[in-house]
Order: structure tokens, then C-alpha cells, then sequence
């Protein structure tokens, strides 16, 4: 991973709001990976479980084996080279699509955080809150600092569920998925290696189609922010 190719990752981000860095982590790296995944207890409340999808909310808190594994030497240079030395993780979750899931996403931008507790603060709003996590949709500014790291544990391409984004829509504030006009928008799929990463701006448009080639796919999604919440608020998930 040269530094040179970094800066044209950075620059794609930020005109188009989303990049992919192949060869990330090494087969060894993610083999390890996949050894503490296949060892969990999953019966915990922040584990969703369906014939669709298997999740893990607060990944890294709940399996914090597992930290080492996932921030190797190039997600650490990719983090100081394209976000900055600022930046902190704010939220993760563990996808597990599997084979024969019909999970569909549709289009959306990633409009909330995850904090410590509800409290009513000016342009903090709408509210959720699911098993006494709380999620908010704070001011614009804040979202429009995120950048999410999307680790990808299996090949992954238009057959099993890639991420399909709308180029440059990180850049139209609160953009409403119905309003998309196609005559003027493109539609882009992000096939990403085993071992490779997508780098995305939680407002850009994304969305995913069922799986139809029989694979699995699996996701770490880990969300990144160099912002302090207003003082009574915390990130839910803060870890440097």
C-alpha cells in the first residue's frame, strides 16, 4: 500500500464518496479473524440472529480479542493517512450474510450515531433506542465527518450482495432515497475482495441486492469520527 495510492483513495472519497483498497489484510490475518468469529457465544442480547443475517452490535466491545486482529499496520496506516490523527472508532458491527440469505437493503444514507444515553439537545433528533442502545440522528456536520471502514472477510461482487453506492450523493446533505433522480444519478457496484476494504461517507446513498451465487458475506463495519459530542452526550462506542 503506497502512500501515493492513499492520496488518490483520499481524493475519490472526497469527491465521490467512497473508495476500495484491495490486499488490506493478509489470508493469515483474516484466517485468525475467522477463528475467533467461529468461537463466540452467540447468545448475547447485542447478537441478532435470522435465517437472513447474524449481527453483532458493539463488535469490538463485545469481542475485544478481537481489536488486535483487525486494526494490522496497513488499517492503521489507511486510518492516519486518509482520515488523520484524530480520528477515533465511534461504532461497530459484525455482518454475517449467509449463503442463502435474501437480505435486501435498499437505498439509504446512514443517518445516526450511537451514544450513551437520550437527552434532549437542539438539532439532536429523531431518537431510537433497541435494547438500551441509543441511536440519534445528529446535525449534518457531524455525520458529514464519519468515515466507515467496511472489512471484507469474502470475495464479494453484484451476485452476493456488494454494496451498490450513488456517486457524489455524500455531498446533498439529507438526501431522501425516494427523490433519487435516475436520469441524472449513476449507480455504482463496489466489488471488494477477501482482505480488502471499502472506505465510505455514511451519507452517500447504499444499498445492496440479495445474494443469487450461493456465497456468503461477511462484513466488519467499523465507523470512525474526530468530533466531541456536545459535553453531556457521549459516543457509545469510544475507543482510540
Amino acid at each position: 500500500m503506497s502512500l501515493k495510492s492513499l492520496e488518490t483513495c483520499k481524493s475519490h472519497i472526497f469527491e465521490y464518496g467512497f473508495t476500495v483498497i484491495n490486499n488490506v489484510f493478509l489470508q493469515t490475518e483474516i484466517e485468525a479473524i475467522e477463528q475467533i468469529l467461529r468461537n463466540i457465544d452467540t447468545s448475547k442480547e447485542n447478537f441478532r440472529k435470522s435465517e437472513d443475517l447474524f449481527a453483532i452490535r458493539q463488535f469490538l466491545k463485545e469481542i475485544p480479542e478481537i481489536k488486535d486482529l483487525v486494526f494490522n499496520d496497513n488499517i492503521k496506516i489507511v486510518i492516519k493517512e486518509i482520515f488523520g490523527d484524530e480520528y477515533f472508532v465511534v461504532k461497530s458491527i459484525y455482518f454475517d450474510k449467509p449463503e442463502t440469505s435474501n437480505w435486501y437493503v435498499a437505498y439509504h444514507q446512514d443517518l445516526t450515531i450511537s451514544v450513551d444515553k437520550k437527552i434532549d439537545l437542539p438539532n439532536f433528533g429523531p431518537w431510537t433506542t433497541k435494547q438500551n442502545q441509543f441511536a440519534v440522528q445528529p446535525p449534518l456536520k457531524i455525520l458529514e465527518n464519519i468515515y466507515t471502514i467496511r472489512i471484507h472477510l469474502d470475495d464479494t461482487d453484484e451476485n452476493n450482495g456488494a454494496l451498490k453506492v450513488v456517486p457524489k450523493s455524500h455531498a446533498k446533505g439529507i438526501y431522501r432515497p425516494e427523490t433519487i433522480d435516475w436520469t441524472v444519478e449513476t449507480e455504482e457496484i463496489c466489488n471488494v475482495e477477501k482482505g480488502g476494504i471499502m472506505i465510505m461517507k455514511p451519507l452517500t446513498l447504499h444499498g445492496s441486492n440479495r445474494t443469487t451465487n450461493g456465497r456468503k458475506r461477511r462484513v466488519i463495519h467499523i465507523e470512525f469520527s474526530d468530533m466531541q459530542l456536545p459535553e453531556v452526550l457521549q459516543w457509545s462506542e469510544k475507543m482510540n
